[in-house]
């Protein structure tokens, strides 16, 4: 199972409803809670979390208007996950507004740290010149104490909404070719980051990756807000077996919905497509520690993790998951096709892109004869086939076109689809790193001067 699907909703982008996120993610639980006796249930609240996590280990039950780590004052929901409940603040030092993230008593901790390492990465004069941060800067940490226990907080600024709500909030999810092109500069750039710390990421894909809030959002009265976006549905939590509202003091006496402030993705401009990489809930260094499990989507798993369960993960692992983002970025889907495809499924169509892979990969495949004979030759008519140049084609062109989106010329295409053909080499060793990602004929030329376009309109 994915991280996501585990559960950090808002930084993962997975769950259904939108709204405000913070560019952080708590990493897995120590333990799931730590009663033993049946949790309570409440009647259901559709967008909010699982009321029946508020118990002991779990959330920390928050209302409006509360104020925590004596200066946040709450104003409105912006997320939920499994291990965190995500929240709107003002900041009564900076008269700013800023996102809390509040962990479940049973989070781990350690993203904070991890965070706090990576904003430390020297950044020379030319490099800084007019550049904002593609990972979250942890403005302020506390505890926050409270009847299910001491929860973790992360205080950051807030984010629009993921990159993957903007395009399904819009009925092409396609953006405009330069801010496909300036958003897929800065993600590599974020990652090229992250590498050169000697991390890896770990879970690459548009839930994670985050839009900016202007900052004008500060210039709004917590009134002007509510105007704006509209004010907080107070949602009465009421237990099922009693019908009535529940005195337990861990237990919040109303649920709020997140609120959205998104844009759809035809309609972000050029301007304002700037980026975070969030969630570091599961981020490690290959160089300290063995990873064997990758919890990146399937669709965006690198094929290693299945056909070498037993070899450490690499930085590599991130670069197949990025390869397969920027193509999503340029296209109205994703790169490979199924969301709930099993895994041989999607094995069957990274052979389609990339040919075949390695033979000692090749013989341990059990379900190959489903689609392929011992030398490689498919079994399905060609008609049924995806290729890179097909797939390019169906998901990228034609739709832009469609929609009057732009298209791309033949010259970008072949320096993307060689670009993403070598980031996707079935052979971690075989995939550049992502400082080469950087230098790369498709970014040079075409990616980071749409980045630069968008600072000199900043």
């Amino acid at each position: 199972m994915c991280k996501a699907e585990e559960g950090v909703r808002l930084v993962c982008g997975w769950c259904s409803d939108r709204g405000v996120i913070v560019a952080l993610g708590f990493g897995l639980l120590h333990s799931h809670y730590s009663t033993t006796s049946p949790p309570v249930e409440y009647g259901f609240v559709d967008g909010v979390e699982h009321l029946s996590d508020y118990q002991p280990g779990g959330y920390h039950p928050i209302h409006i208007d509360d104020r925590l780590g004596n200066r946040y004052q709450i104003v409105h929901k912006l997320g939920h996950g499994t291990f965190s409940t995500i929240w709107l603040a003002t900041d009564e030092k900076t008269s700013k507004y800023v996102a809390i993230k509040v962990g479940t008593a049973d989070a781990d901790r350690t993203e904070g740290d991890i965070l706090s390492h990576l904003a430390r990465t020297p950044i020379s004069c030319s490099e800084s010149k007019n550049r904002l941060p593609l990972i979250p800067v942890v403005l302020d940490r506390f505890d926050l104490r409270g009847p299910n226990g001491a929860h973790p907080c992360l205080v950051t600024l807030p984010a629009r909404c993921s990159i993957r709500d903007v395009k399904e909030a819009s009925g092409s999810s396609l953006f405009q070719l330069d801010v496909a092109r300036s958003l897929a500069a800065q993600l590599v750039m974020a990652v090229s980051l992250v590498h050169s710390q000697d991390y890896a990421h770990g879970d690459l894909h548009l839930g994670n990756v985050l839009l900016r809030l202007p900052s004008s959002l500060n210039n709004l009265s917590v009134e002007k807000l509510y105007e704006r976006f509209g004010e907080p549905d107070r949602e009465p939590v009421v237990r099922l077996d009693t019908q009535a509202a529940s005195t337990d003091p861990g237990v919040p006496s109303y649920a709020v919905p997140s609120v959205w402030l998104g844009v759809p993705s035809n309609e972000l401009k050029l301007d304002d497509a700037k980026l975070i990489l969030s969630d570091f809930g599961v981020a490690f260094r290959p160089g300290d520690m063995s990873r064997f499990e990758s919890y990146t989507p399937l669709i965006l798993r690198p094929p290693e993790a299945f056909f070498e369960p037993a070899t450490p993960l690499t930085f590599a692992s991130d670069i197949w998951s990025l390869g397969c983002v920027i193509f999503e970025l340029l296209a109205h889907r994703s790169l490979i096709d199924g969301f709930l495809a099993p895994q041989d499924e999607i094995t069957a169509q990274q052979v389609e892109l990339q040919g075949l892979m390695p033979p000692e990969w090749w013989r341990k495949w059990q379900k190959r004869p489903k689609w392929y004979d011992e030398a490689g030759t498919p079994l399905s008519n060609a008609s049924d086939l995806w290729s890179w140049e097909r797939r390019f084609e169906q998901w990228v062109q034609s739709p832009r076109q469609s929609s009057d989106m732009g298209t791309i010329s033949d010259d970008e295409r072949d320096a993307l689809l060689k670009l993403l053909g070598w980031m996707l080499a079935w052979r971690p060793s075989e995939r550049p790193e992502a400082k080469k990602v950087l230098e790369s004929d498709w970014m040079t030329r075409w990616a980071l001067p749409a980045y630069q376009k968008s600072l000199e309109g900043h």
